[in-house]
């Protein structure tokens, strides 16, 4: 299912843009200003809004569906059809435009979690190794020595992801004072781990899990989770599942958050709270 998803979002960008491009220029040139409109509500909305994401990266979550941009797509369809003449392309333009912004929202934005897996609340976090920024394997032990709060994402390439890591890291102090490790994993090439790291400059834990190994062992793995294309700039087409846990100190998962929607992220206060109730949010 995900090598079918890696090729529709590639797709569908695709297309969104030509459709979005060729009603342009139809209104341009003098286009019916209610039928082509239509057409650039059912494209223009979502094309946008991830435009902001790649450029800005400073939105780590959204609505599971997205109301106003079904709203203004399904309106911009029927404005579209009820304005159109018989054999106008228009309407089946409105007609892709809004359809597949429909499988983008309820198909493809939803994650595959049928693998199972292996983090349950109350058991110590499973073992597993990862490498930080030094090249240095480091243990889910290690980590977990301390209250953690251990955050698995897709990579660098990923805006709602890169938003997530934002968030965090604007809540730094708050978090050192807290005590409480935070540590960024990713399967994405080890030079893109070292550059995110660089490029915040926090003592946060940012690692690498080579060949996925570690999210293939919890149970969180994604195969063919990469957008196709992106290969190009050298990730590997399979990826992981964005997941959080936070441990106590001794290892022990207290709360996890696997999300079935990618698009679908808890607000980082959520996990403080959960130290705080859990009195682990001060150090000894």
């Amino acid at each position: 299912m995900n090598f079918l998803k890696s090729f529709f979002i590639s797709g569908y960008l695709t297309i969104a843009t030509v459709i979005a491009g060729y009603g342009g220029w139809m209104l341009y040139r003098g286009g019916d200003i209610f039928v082509w409109g239509g057409v650039l509500l059912t494209v223009v909305p979502i094309l946008l809004m991830i435009s902001r994401w790649m450029i800005f990266q400073n939105i780590a979550r959204t609505h599971a569906h997205f109301p106003l941009l079904n709203g203004l797509a399904i309106l911009g369809t029927f404005i579209t059809i009820g304005q159109s003449d018989d054999g106008d392309i228009a309407p089946l333009l409105a007609a892709v435009g809004m359809i597949g912004l429909l499988i983008y929202i309820y198909w493809y934005s939803r994650l595959d979690r049928r693998t199972g897996s292996r983090i349950k609340i109350g058991d110590r976090l499973p073992d597993f190794t990862v490498t930080d920024v030094a090249g240095a394997t480091v243990t889910a032990g290690q980590l977990t020595d301390r209250p953690a709060i251990l955050i698995f994402y897709r990579g660098n390439w990923c805006p709602l992801c890169m938003a997530q890591v934002k968030e965090m890291v604007g809540l730094y102090e708050e978090i050192r004072n807290m005590g409480v490790r935070v540590a960024f994993i990713s399967p994405q090439p080890h030079t893109k781990t070292i550059a995110l790291a660089k490029r915040f400059s926090v003592a946060f834990d940012f690692l690498t899990d080579r060949d996925n190994q570690a999210a293939r062992h919890l149970g969180i793995e994604s195969p063919n989770g990469l957008p196709m294309g992106m290969q190009a700039l050298g990730y590997d087409s399979d990826t992981v599942l964005p997941t959080v846990i936070i441990t106590d100190q001794k290892g022990r998962v207290i709360w996890t958050h696997e999300t079935d929607n990618y698009r679908v992220r808890p607000d980082p206060d959520v996990y403080l709270d959960i130290l705080r109730q859990q009195g682990l949010g001060v150090k000894e």
